[in-house]
């Protein structure tokens, strides 16, 4: 019967275990701005945030607004890897997005080592809005869990 009893609680416990995850975001950010004017990076948050804390609760008879500032949601301690704009004076640079792919996958492939697991990938971009916008960005977020 102790048996019994200790596999039940030990497998109970794998059990719990094993649905707990954890999620962690990396984010690519790569101009697409002519002649290579803009900043390209892979973003690495260093320290979490409670979204709890800068969320308020709106409604008609109370229009509470969370006492927070707006500086206080920042993160200060990010790690940055640089990136190489698409283009540059002479236009689309194909050799820059090959060198942006083999820096994302390193990053990539070190977060699995670190036994996360690639769950999704998103990504979207902002391009010229039309006459007079030249500026774009091209932002993929990774998104891993373990």
């Amino acid at each position: 019967m102790r048996k019994i009893l200790l596999s039940l609680v030990v497998g109970f416990t794998a059990l719990l275990s094993a649905s707990a995850q954890e999620y962690k975001v990396i984010t690519s950010v790569e101009s697409i701005v002519p002649s290579g004017l803009g900043r390209s990076r892979i973003i690495n948050a260093q320290e979490e945030k409670d979204y709890k804390e800068y969320t308020s609760i709106q409604t008609e008879e109370d229009n509470t607004r969370n006492k927070s500032d707006r500086a206080d949601i920042r993160v200060k301690n990010f790690e940055e890897t640089k990136l190489l704009n698409f283009f540059n004076l002479g236009g689309i640079r194909f050799q820059n997005i090959a060198a942006n792919d083999a820096l994302i996958t390193s990053k990539i492939n070190t977060m699995i080592e670190e036994g996360w697991e690639l769950a999704f990938v998103v990504s979207a971009v902002e391009s010229a809005g039309g006459k007079g916008d030249s500026n774009g960005i091209f932002i993929t977020r990774y998104i891993f869990k373990r």
